[in-house]
């Protein structure tokens, strides 16, 4: 069991930011470089995002959520809650509460994370 903190969509979100994930690639803040999630926690790059190209993330520290609202999006109603970077408080895209269509079910409890948003952070190790 691990000792870092548990971070839900609904946790108090005066917290630190969790900086976790050592010697792993990650997805960062752009404007403040906190850690948003693992790469390998990538499903999809093929997405719209607000602002351009977006990413759906399976998870992810480090957000706050916005309210809950129901959204047209270009597949459809979804409810779902814009997510701030805990380190900044930018907008980086949303997290899908509930899909309307059973075709986007698969969505829900997943995160859109804006491209543009995002750093991506290799953790490459070069040999010297």
């Amino acid at each position: 069991m691990s000792n870092q903190p548990s971070i839900t969509p609904t946790s108090d979100t005066s917290s630190k930011v969790i900086t976790t994930f050592l010697d792993h690639p990650t997805f960062s803040c752009a404007n403040c470089a906190a850690t948003i999630a693992l790469q390998d926690e990538l499903i999809s790059k093929a997405f719209s995002g607000r602002d351009g190209r977006g990413y759906l993330i399976h998870s992810a520290v480090n957000l706050k959520m916005g309210k809950r609202e129901d959204r047209a999006l270009l597949t459809g109603v979804h409810t779902v809650a814009d997510v701030y970077c805990m380190g900044c408080n930018d907008r980086m895209g949303w997290y899908y509460h509930k899909a309307s269509d059973n075709s986007q079910k698969y969505k829900e409890g997943k995160y859109l994370l804006e491209r543009e948003k995002l750093v991506k952070e290799n953790k490459w190790k070069l040999d010297g």
